[in-house]
């Protein structure tokens, strides 16, 4: 081949990326614009008051496109799938109890994003703000309120295979005392206290008297159910291969994600209930992989999250593995039960 050819199949080459580059950006540019447009057949959402203290309420982060799509928005408990009320802020992860709210938020800069927890009153009045050092991932609230958590995925650590780990803050939203990270607390393994580089933590779950807490905690490639004591600045291993814990309101039993073997790489996990009194694992009905925290609805069942059209869909299951998983909502994620 000539010189005169090779530069002519290479300026072809350039402009054909250039082409294709183009598009892609048009795609996502006229997608994004398609989603401040409310779709048809859509849930209805309309602009009003939104209260973190109103029992029996649902509140969640609504991805239904629209002008209110990302904001904080409210149904009743028992209609999840009828109208919604919408009010600010716009959050990626949300979390609610006893009239408190974590709202984990993208900053857009003129370069790259920054992320922030902004903790709520019962009014969606902003009572603190909180840098977060990578992007938002898990949010929790203690059922007083007292406390909130938030996890976030942060780059820059060599150990970690994929070259990303996670940060796990909590902070006393009374005074506003901040644990940057729960790396800080003493780790009890197998009865001896255990050091290692690549300890992560993430999925905290508060029990109600302001001091006990469950996360998950990884190293080594294997994941483990932490009981932590916000006091005694400590975290105990109890049991193994357990991701995103929740905490049953009564407090004797998590729902969390587990890998199980032979599944697909990408969808590893299933969902399951501990009875913390006996370690005995309940496998539930949900045959899907879920990569969420799930939340409690009541003392019988269980709600998360799966990829939908609009981003997420929840779902129920019962929390003793018999019955089936029911969709309950379209376009939602990251719900809280007030009340």
């Amino acid at each position: 081949m000539s010189v005169r050819n090779r530069v002519l199949t290479l300026v072809f080459a350039v402009a054909v990326l250039a082409a294709v580059g183009l598009a892609a950006v048009l795609h996502a540019s006229a997608r994004a614009e398609r989603r401040d447009h409310t779709q048809a057949g859509g849930p209805r959402v309309t602009p009003g008051a939104v209260s973190l203290r109103a029992s029996g309420r649902l509140v969640f982060r609504n991805l239904a496109w629209g002008p209110h799509r990302d904001e904080l928005t409210s149904v009743p408990a028992d209609d999840p799938g009828g109208p919604r009320t919408a009010a600010g802020p716009k959050c990626l992860r949300f979390h609610a109890a006893a009239g408190t709210g974590v709202c984990l938020q993208a900053v857009h800069g003129p370069v790259s994003d920054t992320y922030r927890a902004l903790v709520l009153d019962a009014s969606l009045h902003i009572r603190g703000r909180y840098d977060v050092p990578g992007i938002p991932s898990r949010a929790r609230v203690s059922p007083t309120g007292h406390f909130a958590a938030w996890t976030a995925f942060v780059g820059g650590d060599s150990y970690a295979g994929t070259d990303f780990s996670t940060r796990t803050a909590v902070v006393d939203t009374r005074g506003g005392e901040l644990i940057p990270s729960l790396e800080a607390f003493r780790i009890v393994k197998d009865g001896r206290t255990y050091r290692a580089a690549d300890v992560n933590f993430w999925g905290v779950t508060f029990a109600a008297d302001d001091r006990t807490f469950y996360a998950t905690l990884a190293t080594k490639g294997r994941t483990y159910l932490v009981r932590g004591d916000l006091r005694a600045r400590t975290v105990t291993t109890l049991h193994a291969n357990v991701e995103c814990p929740s905490l049953s309101p009564d407090g004797t039993r998590v729902a969390y994600k587990k890998r199980v073997a032979g599944l697909p790489k990408d969808a590893p996990w299933r969902l399951y209930v501990l009875d913390l009194r006996t370690m005995r694992e309940t496998a539930l009905a949900e045959t899907r992989s879920v990569d969420d925290q799930a939340v409690w609805r009541d003392a019988h069942t269980v709600v998360y999250a799966l990829p939908g059209d609009y981003g997420a869909d929840l779902y129920q299951v019962p929390a003793d593995g018999t019955g089936h998983s029911r969709q309950i909502s379209r376009a939602a994620v990251s719900p809280a039960y007030l009340g």
